[in-house]
């Protein structure tokens, strides 16, 4: 890998748009639900343990978290959706953050990736179809990565995978990566996916 991982920090948790950082340099945005277990998988991804903070309250924090790695590359942390206990002003709030990256983000011409996360014993619902749906419609580059697969057994790992593999909404060729944060599968992989995307 030719990014030093031991060169990652937080820039900035942008409660705004026009927080967003301006530097050229690339981005891979991580996409999902609500205790999906994404602040999980990036700590993995950066070999880190408490980088991302990992919420005891899905859903609580409605910020977009920028980490800089190695001054070459952002992990964009997008806040969780479909959290249904949130406050209507909380979920006009995640719509106007998230929205306003995908929409009103004057670097979106450096979003190379989004990184889909599904929970793998779930499946889509149907706030990831909409994102999905989303993504296709902005033609966005996208991968898709079932988060917990360490707690699916055989039989379940292969009814997931077979979900996956034909759901009408993924495009044509979309890599699908298994991912465990406590066992690491999938790491290797998805860092390969976001270096190729970034060229890098």
């Amino acid at each position: 890998m030719s990014l030093n991982l031991q060169k990652v920090s937080l820039r900035i948790s942008a409660g705004h748009k026009k927080q967003f950082p301006s530097d050229n340099m690339a981005q891979i945005a991580f996409s999902g639900r609500s205790n999906v277990g994404k602040s999980s998988l990036i700590n993995t991804l950066l070999g880190r343990k408490a980088l991302a903070r990992v919420s005891g309250t899905p859903g609580k924090t409605i910020t977009i978290n920028f980490y800089d790695v190695d001054k070459t590359l952002f992990l964009v942390d997008l806040p969780g959706y479909g959290f249904a206990k949130r406050s209507p002003e909380d979920k006009r709030q995640w719509s106007a953050l998230t929205d306003g990256y995908f929409t009103d983000n004057r670097n979106i011409d450096r979003l190379c990736l989004v990184v889909q996360l599904v929970d793998s014993r779930i499946g889509p619902t149907a706030d990831d179809d909409m994102m999905l749906d989303y993504l296709n419609a902005a033609e966005l580059p996208y991968v898709v990565v079932a988060t917990k697969s360490d707690k699916l057994n055989a039989t379940e790992r292969r009814k997931s995978e077979e979900l996956l593999a034909s759901h009408p909404l993924l495009r044509e060729g979309t890599p699908i990566i298994f991912f465990s944060s406590l066992k690491g599968e999938g790491k290797t992989e998805l860092w390969k996916q976001i270096l190729s995307a970034a060229d890098l």
